[in-house]
């Protein structure tokens, strides 16, 4: 899902991507991300949804100290690092031929104390979702994720198995298509949605959800 070519148009945009390194700095920690755009294309970049809702999580806007997070489709990891650094026990996930990756970047940045409250795993939407205990986490967060349509049944499936009726998720997106507030729509069917943040110079939006509740569809 996270190695498709991207429809992204202005070349200076793009400049970005090519760098070897992009590096920031949150939860009072410098963060170096090795990139790759040759090699892995739209999962080894950092893409400005990540920026914002790692900005995001830092504001505090969620509890994260001892809290259980999953990143869905993590690509370089940066969501992912900066909710362990906040205090999160995190899972960071992405395709198998991601994974090497994506763990050399979160090895790269994680003082060796937090290390152990990280695990690397693969996670394929709609696929080995047997792997993950049913509503095993307290918060979900995607990055950009919202942009494949075939995706968008596999992606649902595997939030609806991951939430239990108490997690929030968080997916930041810039909507670019029509397609993009279809996936929306069909998140509203089974979830409460909420637009929590906005970011007009990075022109992206943060979507909160959370699972229907029964008596809420009675």
């Amino acid at each position: 899902m996270a190695l498709v070519p991207y429809e992204e148009t202005a070349g200076v945009g793009l400049q970005k991507f090519h760098k070897p390194l992009a590096t920031f700095s949150f939860a009072n920690h410098k963060i170096q991300i090795r990139q790759d755009w040759r090699q892995l294309g739209v999962a080894a970049v950092v893409w400005d949804a990540a920026i914002v809702l790692s900005a995001y999580l830092e504001m505090g806007a969620v509890e994260l100290r001892g809290c259980s997070a999953v990143e869905l489709g993590a690509g370089t990891g940066l969501v992912g690092i900066v909710a362990a650094l906040l205090g999160a026990h995190v899972t960071i996930t992405d395709r198998k031929v991601a994974l090497e990756f994506l763990k050399s970047n979160v090895q790269a940045n994680l003082p060796p104390h937090i290390q152990p409250k990280v695990v690397v795993k693969e996670l394929t939407w709609g696929q080995n979702l047997g792997s993950f205990s049913p509503g095993e986490f307290d918060l979900i967060l995607g990055a950009d994720i919202i942009y494949l349509e075939e995706t968008f049944t596999d992606l649902l499936q595997t939030l609806e198995h991951l939430c239990s009726n108490h997690s929030v998720i968080l997916l930041a997106c810039r909507i670019r298509y029509e397609r993009d507030n279809n996936f929306l729509a069909m998140l509203k069917r089974q979830f409460t949605v909420s637009k929590v943040h906005y970011d007009p110079e990075k022109d992206v939006h943060i979507y909160k959800a959370q699972k229907r509740n029964q008596r809420e569809d009675l």
